[in-house]
């Protein structure tokens, strides 16, 4: 494919994609606003910034940042700390914070993304299993909840956590959007359930203009280096929610006798009150140039989810291929059309907390930021890359020649 069909189809695509653009900036500026009253509210101010050290006491930056959060969120009170190191950290933190021995945890969403399957039923590495907390789910159904199975579950009276995945992980299914997770809420709550509704809302921050615990659920937690980071935060994440959660999630954090009363940060909190504030902007950029992508390749004749013709419900889009070498192709593609680290020659690997090998393109500047235009998949069949992020617009069109030139040629 030459250069001048290359821009043809892309020209096109972007004709086509205008209005689906339009409703994207739409969200993007009422997340804006919601942003900035939240700022206004907690009287953001430059000394907020300013680095800590040792326990942290009184650290205004540290607890104004939550406080923040909470009300970007909905939410009641936070918990958001650069030593929460990743989404599954922080996930690990809040199931490790709300349950206790002969508790179940009792996923609606099928089963957890790849780097959760050790943290719930490992064995002998400290895990929910090990303490004796038990797993179960049921499996979503064509992308629905099964309701039927969910009141099944619920008559199980040790269920303390109901778990929804808003992101696809590993499966070729779109992103649950805000409604459905409303839904779902509504009725565990109709089943009599009175225990915790916990979200993992990675990839989904500001993709619409509600967050899960504006629609039902008491707690979402995510990473800085995705969404809500907005590119800009170097590492943390954050746990939102009721605060009576909050506070007992705080003990597991850091210590039951302390909670959220410590913990510093010596290179100060500028870079993740100025990556929320980005977030919404830099969110719509990933969206459009999410849905750029899949409208060329399904041009080309793949299968993209969600389809280019249904709204994006978070960051990631998968794109099914048909052999192994374009599946590895479409990776290194992204690689080289990365800011960072363009000359690597990537190959699958055996990434820890996953069951295969791995091939991961992550030419970021903050390591595995995946709000950066990143892309990963398991090589095995069927053969799906989840691609995701993009800081600008602009990037992820450049990246689309790289990508449209380098599959078609495999």
């Amino acid at each position: 494919m030459d250069t001048m069909e290359t821009e043809r189809i892309i020209e096109e695509s972007e004709r086509e994609l205008a209005e689906q653009f339009r409703c994207l900036e739409r969200v993007a500026y009422a997340n804006q606003c919601k942003v900035m009253e939240a700022f206004q509210k907690n009287k953001i101010a430059l000394r907020h910034f300013a680095a800590s050290s040792g326990y942290g006491y009184g650290d205004e930056g540290r607890d104004t940042l939550n406080a923040l959060f909470a009300d970007i969120f909905g939410a009641e009170a936070a918990l958001v700390s650069p030593n929460i190191l990743s989404g599954t950290h922080a996930l690990t933190v809040g199931l490790f914070g709300l349950l206790r021995t002969g508790d179940v945890l009792f996923s609606i969403s099928g089963e957890p993304y790849d780097t959760l399957q050790e943290v719930i039923g490992g064995k002998d590495i400290g895990s929910l299993a090990d303490y004796g907390i038990r797993f179960k789910k049921c499996e979503l159904i064509e992308g629905e909840f099964n309701f039927d199975s969910i009141r099944s579950g619920l008559a199980d009276k040790a269920v303390k956590v109901v778990f929804i995945q808003r992101s696809r992980g590993y499966e070729w299914r779109d992103a649950l959007s805000e409604e459905k997770i409303r839904k779902a809420c509504e009725f565990v709550r109709s089943c009599g359930f009175t225990g915790c509704i916990f979200v993992d809302n990675c990839y989904g921050e500001f993709v619409e203009t509600t967050e899960p615990t504006q629609n039902g659920a008491d707690v979402c937690v995510g990473s800085l280096i995705k969404n809500a980071g907005g590119g800009v935060a170097p590492t943390g994440g954050y746990i939102v929610g009721k605060r009576d959660y909050i506070d007992k999630i705080a003990g597991r954090l850091t210590a039951p006798s302390i909670g959220a009363e410590v913990g510093s940060y010596a290179y100060g909190y500028q870079y993740f009150y100025e990556g929320v504030f980005l977030a919404p902007h830099v969110v719509c950029q990933a969206l459009k140039g999410g849905l750029l992508i899949g409208a060329c390749l399904e041009k080309l004749g793949y299968k993209t989810s969600p389809s280019v013709q249904s709204a994006p419900y978070d960051i990631t889009r998968a794109i099914r291929f048909n052999t192994r070498d374009e599946l590895i192709g479409f990776i290194q593609a992204v690689q080289e059309a990365s800011p960072v680290d363009s000359y690597v020659n990537l190959e699958p690997w055996d990434m820890p907390g996953y069951q295969e090998q791995v091939i991961m393109a992550a030419g970021t500047f903050v390591q595995g930021a995946s709000i950066e235009l990143s892309a990963d998949a398991p090589v095995k069949e069927p053969y799906i890359a989840y691609f995701q992020g993009g800081l600008t617009y602009e990037h992820c069109r450049y990246a689309l020649t790289k990508i449209l030139k380098k599959i078609r040629k495999q």
